[in-house]
């Protein structure tokens, strides 16, 4: 019993140390863990854009205003960059909508010299969990030092948004990869196992037809995943979409990643004969695309050299656009760069499949 166990032992381990790759892939996977799970979740958040602007017509610049926004465009978090990059705004509708499409993640209003109301109104991006709260804290740290002792009223414009919600807009994004990893990609290299389709190349049907056809295959199947789980989220963490229009804009956007996704995943599959291979690397790639898309933490609390990924990481816009449309009812005005960063992507992986399964079969 001992010899036989010893025997099935012996040969199991000489199988794994004969492939060296998936050997390294065993090794590297917990480092990259270390590396871009440890950097992309809980970093130091810093240059957070924000607006101030006073009240009413562009009255003379208060004190308050002119210390005020001085302190808080140099508050530092002792070896980390600064906290805010503070913008001066002479217009508060102007300060409004700047917010409104994203360019800062909050609007601070002083009080004019004219002003009847003494409150300083913090606007902020709610949809974003924890950027709030570090605006809060430093511009109540500011009117301490100034002995200013007006009263901050807060106003969040997307409303209480909670974590699962946050969260969950990025869940979309893992179900799209995670369906076309296993359902897609394993599936095609199976047939390569088992010779099916060694006889496409008597078929009548061009080979281009051949990968066009599994390519919409597999993006039918991250569609209904992906929609899925977004029924889930407005199930579970109580989201609501505001108009047909949104959740149109939804689905548009959720059919271009999967396009763009399934093709990345097929001409990986083409390029690999064993499924250890495969699953390790695509593993591997989806644990450095997920966790720099934004999904679990904000972007701007992402070391420099990790944010160089987010670039040209398609989940980044993919959760982006999602998360404007599903949190911030924002339209094609706002995530329109996201949806072309999107089609540029899928465009370019859709003809990589096509090419890279073509010489699979030459």
């Amino acid at each position: 019993m001992i010899r036989g166990a010893v025997a099935i032992f012996s040969r199991d381990f000489k199988k794994f140390l004969s492939n060296p790759f998936v050997v390294i892939m065993t090794l590297a996977m917990p480092i990259m863990y270390l590396v871009i799970f440890g950097n992309a979740f809980g970093g130091t958040i810093s240059h957070i854009p924000v607006a101030v602007v006073q009240d009413g017509p562009p009255y003379n610049d208060t004190p308050l205003f002119t210390n005020a926004a001085f302190a808080l465009n140099h508050i530092t978090q002792n070896d980390y960059p600064k906290l805010l990059d503070v913008t001066e705004y002479t217009d508060e509708i102007a300060a409004k909508q700047a917010l409104g499409k994203g360019l800062v993640s909050a609007v601070i209003v002083f009080p004019a010299e004219g002003s009847s109301n003494r409150d300083i109104r913090l606007y902020v991006d709610s949809s974003d969990t924890i950027t709030p709260a570090l605006i809060e804290s430093a511009l109540n740290g500011v009117l301490a030092s100034l002995a200013a002792d007006n009263p901050v009223m807060i106003d969040n414009i997307y409303g209480d948004i909670k974590y699962i919600q946050f969260f969950g807009v990025g869940v979309i994004m893992m179900a799209i990869f995670t369906s076309t990893m296993f359902g897609g990609g394993i599936a095609l290299i199976k047939d390569r196992e088992n010779g099916i389709h060694e006889g496409y190349l008597v078929t009548p049907v061009q080979r281009t037809s051949i990968i066009a056809g599994i390519i919409s295959s597999g993006t039918i199947r991250a569609f209904i995943a992906g929609f899925a789980i977004f029924l889930i989220d407005i199930l579970i963490t109580g989201i609501v979409i505001q108009s047909i229009a949104d959740f149109l804009l939804v689905m548009i956007v959720i059919l271009i990643a999967c396009v763009g996704v399934t093709s990345l995943v097929v001409s990986f599959a083409s390029r690999f004969s064993a499924q250890q291979e495969y699953a390790s690397t695509v593993a591997f790639l989806n644990l450095v695309l997920f966790m720099t898309s934004g999904a679990f933490y904000p972007v701007i609390g992402m070391p420099g050299w990790l944010r160089w990924i987010t670039v040209i990481n398609p989940e980044y816009y993919g959760v982006d656009a999602l998360r404007g449309i599903i949190l911030r009812g924002q339209g094609l005005d706002v995530i329109g760069m996201d949806l072309i960063a999107l089609m540029i992507f899928s465009s370019a992986m859709f003809i990589l499949g096509i090419v890279t399964y073509r010489r699979t079969l030459e």
